[in-house]
């Protein structure tokens, strides 16, 4: 087969785990990758140029601006304006070169605040969204619309896949712009090499969350990008929404979450919720039975995917 796949962000959370996930099927896939300094997607010349001179087959937009609450609320309009630049210039380049199928890589925060649970794809646009995030989320919640009119329009396969929290090889420890279970990790982290008697938590604690593991998302890609095109097609029927949930099923509280991350890293003090600070969406389960049904679920052991990624952010730290 040999596919060509332009995978963009690759040097992300998620689009890392992707490269890896096809670079271990060389007879499947030919990856195509290229560094921001080298192609910036923000710019639509650009953007298109690369897409005329490699005319990849397929397409994996794991390019986005990410962060956490906090920079969600301090940074809206980068949020917003940069998402939707991006999937407009990768959306119009994949279209104008005829690219075969695309995967369109959303969040979970596209969904309702307080919809409920766990999170069919049919729930989204039923209700407000969450305010920390507002931003962002209206841009992928464009992106996915984007998917369905191409379908709807040019008979495109075009698919979004909406990925549950995010963690593992690769991902962002920065103290203050990163998600909650990388922040944790730094912060107990630090909190254990200072010696400090306690670590402060944003929130009351009470909020749920699922998380999956960046490696099993990025398997799930690869399974979808090697099933056979007239498979693929039948998930992006213009007459339904091409959208599709990956997670693993299961969720916990961010208290039991700060727990456990607090055991794996070797925290021994006490843990505060700071119940002043924002909580954001109560809880959010996604429903996987559309991808199950199709064969494929995840597989990583939670505790096994935190101690890999403490030893990745460890190794990160001996190289600053």
């Amino acid at each position: 087969m040999n596919q060509s796949v332009f995978v963009a962000g690759h040097r992300g959370l998620v689009g890392s785990a992707t490269l890896r996930a096809l670079q271990k099927e060389p007879e499947a896939f030919r990856p195509i990758v290229r560094a921001h300094s080298e192609l910036d997607l923000l710019d639509s010349q650009a953007t298109m140029a690369f897409f005329e001179a490699e005319r990849p087959d397929s397409v994996v937009m794991c390019a986005a601006k990410v962060g956490g609450i906090l920079a969600n609320s301090q940074l809206p309009v980068d949020f917003l304006h940069n998402n939707l630049r991006i999937q407009l210039n990768v959306f119009e380049a994949a279209f104008s070169i005829g690219v075969k199928r695309l995967i369109f890589l959303g969040s979970s925060c596209i969904y309702p605040r307080d919809c409920p649970q766990p999170i069919r794809e049919d729930y989204l646009l039923t209700g407000p969204l969450e305010a920390t995030n507002r931003a962002y989320a209206l841009a992928k919640i464009a992106g996915v619309e984007s998917c369905w009119s191409y379908n709807r329009q040019h008979h495109t396969n075009y698919l979004a896949l909406m990925p549950t929290n995010m963690y593992g090889l690769g991902d962002n420890y920065h103290p203050t712009h990163s998600h909650v279970l990388p922040a944790l990790i730094r912060r107990f982290h630090e909190a254990k090499i200072s010696g400090a008697t306690a670590v402060e938590v944003w929130g009351s604690g009470n909020p749920r969350r699922e998380f999956l593991f960046s490696e099993d998302l990025g398997q799930a890609i690869s399974f979808l990008l090697r099933m056979p095109i007239s498979s693929f097609t039948r998930l992006t029927e213009p007459e339904n929404a091409p959208l599709m949930n990956v997670g693993c099923g299961f969720d916990m509280t961010i208290r039991e979450l700060a727990q456990t991350v607090g055991k794996i890293v070797g925290y021994n003090g006490r843990i505060e919720f700071d119940a002043s600070k924002p909580d954001g969406t109560p809880q959010k389960l996604l429903d996987v039975k559309k991808i199950e049904a199709l064969g494929w679920k995840a597989s990583t052991n939670f505790e096994q995917g935190i101690a890999v990624a403490y030893e990745d952010f460890l190794s990160k730290l001996s190289t600053q």
